[in-house]
C-alpha cells in the first residue's frame, strides 16, 4: 500500500507552477511542462516559460525532447496581431498507454487509455463478490488479451497498470451477502504484486475512492479550486480529498473515508453514511 501522504501533480503552493534552470532537475522540469499541457490544454513556449519561470531557452531545450520522445506535438498555429504565429504544443495520444483496472464488490473492470485518457479498450465482467484468485485470474487473461491486440510501436509505450478497489474487502462479508470464509483470503493476498509478477511495467494499487478522486483532479471538468473533497457514490460511499492541487492519501492510504460520518433519520436514530447513501442500501431496499 502506498503510504505517501501526497501525491503532487505539478503543482507549487498556491497553484503556481514553477520549474528549475538547476542542472540535474531535468525530469522533474519534463514532468511540470507535461502537467502543465495536461491541464490547460496545447500551450507555446512563450506561455509554458511565463507559467514555470524558466527561461525561454530552458523551455525550448524541454520541449524539443518530449516532441522526439513522442510525448509531446504541434498544434494548429495560432496568429496574433503582430509577428510569427505562435505554435503550441500539445500532448500526443499515442505518447503513452496506461492500463487501469477496478475490482467492485459486484464486478471487475480492464481498461486501457491513451496520453490524454481516451478509452481504447475495455473488458467487463461480473460477480458475486470478489476473491482474490478469480480477480488474479481476470487481469492475467484480459490484459494478455488486451496487450495482444496492440501494434508493437503502442506495446513498447504501455507505462503501466493501476488497480482501483476498496481497502479491508475482508470487512463487508456480511454487506454482500457471502460468508467471511469467503472474503478472509483477502486478509493475506498482495493482488498487486501477485498480478504484476509477469509484467514488463509497474503496478500501483490504490484505493478506489481515492482514485476516482484523482481522476477528477487529472481529467475533471470546470473549475476546480485548490481545495476539495470529492465524494463517491459506489456500492459504498467514499470519498478523496485534495490539498494545494495535490492528492492526500493519509497514512494508510485511506483519506476521505466518509462512510463511516454518523447520520441522523428519522425517529432520531443515528447511523452510518454508508448505510443510507450508497448502492448497497439501494440493494438492500
Amino acid at each position: 500500500m502506498n503510504r505517501q501522504t501526497k501525491q503532487p501533480i505539478g503543482t507549487a503552493p498556491g497553484g503556481i507552477v514553477r520549474g528549475s534552470n538547476q542542472s540535474g532537475v531535468r525530469a522533474h522540469n519534463e514532468r511540470l511542462v507535461l502537467s502543465l499541457v495536461r491541464q490547460n490544454g496545447p500551450l507555446a513556449k512563450s506561455e509554458i516559460a511565463r507559467r514555470t519561470g524558466l527561461s525561454a531557452q530552458a523551455v525550448s531545450v524541454i520541449m524539443r525532447g518530449l516532441e522526439a520522445d513522442g510525448l509531446l506535438e504541434k498544434c494548429e498555429p495560432v496568429r496574433g496581431r503582430v509577428g510569427q504565429p505562435s505554435v503550441p504544443m500539445g500532448l500526443a495520444p499515442g505518447g503513452a498507454y496506461f492500463l487501469g483496472m477496478k475490482v467492485g464488490r459486484r464486478s471487475l473492470d480492464l481498461i486501457l487509455i491513451d496520453f490524454v485518457g481516451q478509452v481504447i479498450d475495455r473488458i467487463h465482467h461480473t460477480h458475486r463478490y470478489p476473491d482474490p484468485d478469480g480477480v488474479v485470474d481476470f487481469a492475467r487473461r484480459s490484459i494478455d488479451a488486451m496487450l495482444a491486440r496492440l501494434a508493437p510501436e503502442q506495446l513498447s509505450r504501455v507505462a503501466g497498470l493501476g488497480i482501483a478497489m476498496p481497502f479491508y474487502f475482508w470487512a463487508w462479508a456480511k454487506t454482500l451477502g457471502v460468508a467471511q470464509a469467503d472474503m478472509d483470503p483477502w486478509r493475506e493476498r498482495d493482488i498487486a504484486a501477485e498480478i504484476g509478477a509477469n509484467l514488463p511495467f509497474p503496478v500501483y494499487l490504490q484505493n478506489d475512492a481515492t482514485s476516482a478522486c484523482s481522476a477528477e483532479l487529472l481529467f475533471g471538468t470546470g473549475e476546480r479550486p485548490p481545495d476539495f473533497v470529492h465524494l463517491f457514490v459506489g456500492f459504498f460511499i467514499g470519498g478523496g480529498i485534495v490539498l494545494n492541487n495535490c492528492l492526500f492519501v493519509g497514512s494508510n492510504g485511506n483519506a476521505g473515508a466518509f462512510g463511516p460520518l454518523p447520520v441522523a433519520t428519522r425517529g432520531e436514530r443515528v447511523t452510518q453514511l454508508i448505510d443510507v447513501a450508497s448502492l448497497a442500501s439501494l440493494e438492500r431496499a
